[in-house]
């Protein structure tokens, strides 16, 4: 009987061996595979959630990330979250790898947003808007940070505090005291926040900006109102993960404001040359998550973590 090799053990100092140009080219090369399978599972034990997503990609692999979302941890000095993901081989479906939640939610999440601007932003952008002063929003500026070097940071959050203090970590990066001020001067806005109500207004755009929205993941979020849509050119990482499932669209379809016509594309139509802009375009790219991108973004990983 053969003995199979046990699976890499990938921690989070992996990301030493990372650079996000690198994650983006990965993420286009792997979206010309054929399209993932994908399904997410939900357990339930009173506030406490497990949520199980998988995917499968002919010629990549599979993965299964799993998420134990325990709201009483912060009172045992534990983070809310802790999870894992598991990384299959293509051929054999052995466990190749164990690689460290926070270090594939981290760059799967932050690498998507700037893959859309990559496609679509103006490459010469030199405002870039940060709204949300959370673990995401420092993700987004080391991420946008790295492909728009020359690029200033503005960051606006709900709380003054956190605005000043997420600024003062980080260099050419300044609090914007009002987020409509923040929008209009903007070449990129990047939102990552929690909210139900729509922050961002359409009346605050103007032509040749670019609007990467991140935050709502469930039907009753939204972070822009109907007015951004409709002004913006639309884009969206997988019609299967936002289209039905995220309120950002879904709201909007369900009451005719846009169609499915509307979306110009996804990531699976990036090769076809679809992501592209006039100067004074406005553009929208919905990143929604899902975990064909957990898959991408961990195969990335250990390849990185083999070869260092």
């Amino acid at each position: 009987m053969t003995i199979t090799a046990p699976p890499e053990i990938i921690p989070f100092e992996a990301e030493t061996f990372l650079t996000w140009r690198g994650l983006t080219d990965a993420f286009l090369t792997d979206h010309k595979r054929p399209k993932a399978q994908i399904g997410d599972t939900f357990l339930y034990r009173g506030e406490d959630t497990m949520l199980t997503r998988s995917a499968w990609i002919d010629g990549l692999g599979s993965a299964v990330k799993t998420a134990n979302i325990i709201p009483g941890n912060p009172g045992r000095n534990e983070p809310m979250i802790h999870g894992a993901v598991n990384l299959y081989d293509d051929v054999t479906g052995v466990l190749q790898a164990i690689v460290n939640f926070h270090l594939v939610t981290k760059w799967k999440t932050a690498g998507d947003s700037v893959l859309g601007a990559r496609l679509l932003a103006r490459p010469d952008s030199e405002v870039i808007l940060i709204v949300g002063a959370g673990t995401v929003g420092r993700n987004l500026r080391e991420a946008y940070g790295a492909l728009f070097p020359a690029a200033r940071f503005l960051i606006w959050n709900r709380s003054p505090k956190a605005a000043e203090e997420f600024a003062a970590e980080c260099e050419k990066t300044s609090v914007v005291a009002s987020l409509e001020e923040g929008v209009r001067q903007a070449d990129i806005v990047t939102s990552a926040t929690m909210t139900t109500e729509p922050l961002i207004k359409g009346a605050w755009l103007r032509p040749g900006q670019h609007i990467d929205l991140i935050g709502a993941y469930r039907p009753d979020m939204r972070e822009a109102d109907d007015e951004v849509l409709t002004r913006a050119r639309l884009f969206m990482d997988s019609r299967d993960t936002v289209l039905d499932h995220i309120g950002e669209f879904k709201d909007p379809l369900a009451r005719g404001v846009i169609t499915r016509d509307d979306v110009l594309g996804d990531l699976y139509d990036a090769a076809s040359g679809v992501f592209a802009r006039a100067p004074d375009d406005i553009t929208l790219f919905k990143n929604g998550g899902g975990a064909h991108l957990d898959l991408m973004t961990s195969q990335y990983i250990l390849a990185a973590w083999q070869g260092r």
